[in-house]
């Protein structure tokens, strides 16, 4: 938990100083990157809202993402997890945007889709960057591991745009 906070004020910062409004588009981590961000004070400054989009209707609807690409790659891809973050851009006012869709179980896992796979994208309007790992543990451990991984990777991508 401290971890969390102390990835999540730097966020904010850099966030802050770049003039960036995030959103997040979540399905597996059920809003726990929304929920980190917005547990640092003065978070309405850098956070413009979150999705939790868990099923794949929800993740058409609310995200426009496209059924197609579902059925083709399956919710739980690196496709899937940039078309959430671009959707997320395009209904809302944020400038970036993280998402998340995984398999955190204990169930639900496929020959080559295994236990404990995350699929993340973090878009802007020029780019969009995905990545994926496996993350060991229950269903709590993979959740906190990638609403981590999914923090430290927005600070990663801003580094060299904050001072």
């Amino acid at each position: 938990m401290k971890k969390t906070k102390a990835l999540s004020a730097r966020l904010g910062q850099a966030l802050l100083d770049n003039n960036l409004r995030i959103v997040t588009a979540e399905s597996c981590t059920g809003g726990g990157i929304a929920r980190a961000i917005t547990d640092i004070a003065g978070s309405s400054q850098w956070f413009e809202c979150g999705f939790v989009a868990y099923s794949n209707d929800s993740k058409t609807s609310l995200l426009r993402v496209p059924e197609a690409l579902i059925m083709q790659h399956g919710a739980v891809s690196t496709e899937a997890a940039e078309a959430m973050a671009r959707g997320a851009l395009a209904v809302t006012n944020g400038t970036i945007a993280i998402s998340a869709t995984g398999i955190a179980g204990p169930g639900g896992q496929t020959p080559t889709k295994p236990l404990g796979l995350v699929c993340f994208a973090l878009a802007t309007k020029d780019e969009a960057i995905m990545e994926q790992q496996v993350f060991s543990g229950d269903r709590d451990a993979v959740r906190e591991k990638a609403v981590l991984f999914a923090l430290d990777m927005l600070i990663t991508f801003l580094a060299p745009k904050s001072s």
